[in-house]
């Protein structure tokens, strides 16, 4: 057993290949994972963005979002738009599909459960 204090865990910053996902501008992603467990079933750690509009697709995964510095307008598939800023959190369900648009710059905490590896419930 073990706690991680992530201020005493010192990540190296790992700058996302994003090209495929780019509408507008040249957004530059960097991750810095703080916690791996289970081969990837369980990742936490801080995300950044600059400027640029980009595509994010919650495939087989839940991601829980806590907004450090900045914001950004994300339109969900269904066409809805929701502003989110420093102090906001959120939830991101498997197999939704969003937009982001950052004006200038967003940081958050993720918590991201890879849901593709966990056992299947069969209901009585």
């Amino acid at each position: 057993m073990s706690l991680i204090l992530f201020k005493d865990h010192h990540a190296e910053a790992v700058e996302k290949d994003i090209q495929q996902d780019i509408l507008a501008g040249s957004p530059k992603q960097f991750s810095w994972l703080m916690y791996d467990v289970h081969k990837q079933s369980i990742r936490s750690g801080i995300w950044d963005s600059t400027a640029g509009k980009f595509t994010a697709v919650m495939d087989g995964i839940v991601e829980f979002c806590y907004i450090l510095e900045g914001g950004a307008t994300i339109k969900t598939g269904d066409g809805n738009l929701y502003d989110v800023a420093e102090g906001d959190a959120f939830v991101m369900n498997s197999g939704l599909e969003t937009e982001w648009t950052v004006d200038t710059y967003i940081k958050k905490h993720f918590v991201i459960i890879n849901i593709k590896d966990l056992p299947v419930h069969q209901g009585s």
